[in-house]
């Protein structure tokens, strides 16, 4: 947040935004513009009104405090007019403000961005494989709490799906318990407490345990699958699409599912492979 250091009362020395009286003749958002241009040196255009406040200054009277949204443009940080200093602050950690209409105003500026910078936020860590504090760790407890759900309707699937027929033959009860432990591998992978080593240890094991039954590889990746396309299923009707960051947050689950699926496939295809 653009801050300047007030030169002159009310209020000298203390910080709030860039603002000024309009002028007759001017807009109050070009009157905005200017005030910003001659207090900090930056030149911007006005994106959007975010308050009008009424204040009772003891020096001027009732005053209406208008406050707008500004992109800069152009120029360069630099105090000036009635501003003693110019700087940017994180709007966690804001200096004492000289005005309270200050202060409301930056409370609703950063409420109408709180989806837009969570997004932004939780896409940097998804794509720096933080793993952790992103906004689909709220979808992911399902991992953990219906496992045995998800299991039984996999379990359902896979023994009656064209692509997986070999797995009639196969017992359903271990069926179910390998599914659930997978299911809880990947929970824990979720909430950052898996390790690859056990991802590739369980995987390759499975790969060569379905060689050992008799199954094809292609119907143990498609098996693998089908079990993604039922979490998937299942995680994105536990979301509630009432703004843009819950359609976000489903993405980003499917994401990070992506990423697991993809060490799943490659594992248990290795496993398979070298199984003697």
């Amino acid at each position: 947040m653009l801050l300047v250091r007030r030169g002159i009362v009310p209020s000298k020395g203390m910080w709030c935004l860039p603002m000024g009286f309009a002028e007759v003749g001017e807009t109050i958002a070009e009157a905005a513009l200017r005030e910003l241009r001659e207090e900090t040196g930056v030149i911007g255009r006005v994106t959007r009104l975010v308050d009008a406040d009424s204040w009772d200054s003891s020096l001027y009277g009732d005053v209406l405090v208008v406050t707008f949204e500004v992109a800069k443009t152009s120029g360069s940080e630099t105090a000036g007019d009635d501003a003693e200093e110019v700087a940017y602050f994180p709007m966690r950690d804001l200096p004492p403000l000289a005005f309270p209409s200050n202060e409301k105003a930056i409370r609703l500026c950063a409420d109408l961005h709180e989806d837009e910078w969570a997004i932004h936020d939780s896409f940097t860590r998804l794509e720096n494989g933080l793993g952790r504090d992103m906004l689909s760790d709220s979808l992911i407890g399902f991992a953990r709490d219906h496992a045995g759900y998800v299991a039984r309707l996999w379990l359902a699937d896979v023994r009656s799906n064209r692509t997986t027929v070999g797995y009639i033959h196969l017992d359903p009860e271990s069926l179910l318990e390998e599914c659930t432990a997978g299911l809880r591998l990947l929970g824990h992978w979720l909430e950052g407490e898996g390790t690859e080593e056990e991802i590739r240890s369980s995987y390759r094991d499975l790969g060569a345990h379905r060689r050992s039954q008799g199954i094809a590889s292609y119907e143990m990746l498609s098996a693998i699958l089908l079990l993604k396309k039922h979490i998937w299923t299942f995680a994105r009707s536990q979301g509630v699409w009432d703004r843009p960051v819950d359609a976000y947050r489903v993405m980003e689950l499917q994401s990070r599912f992506a990423v697991y699926f993809d060490k799943a496939v490659y594992h248990s295809s290795r496993g398979f492979a070298n199984a003697r």
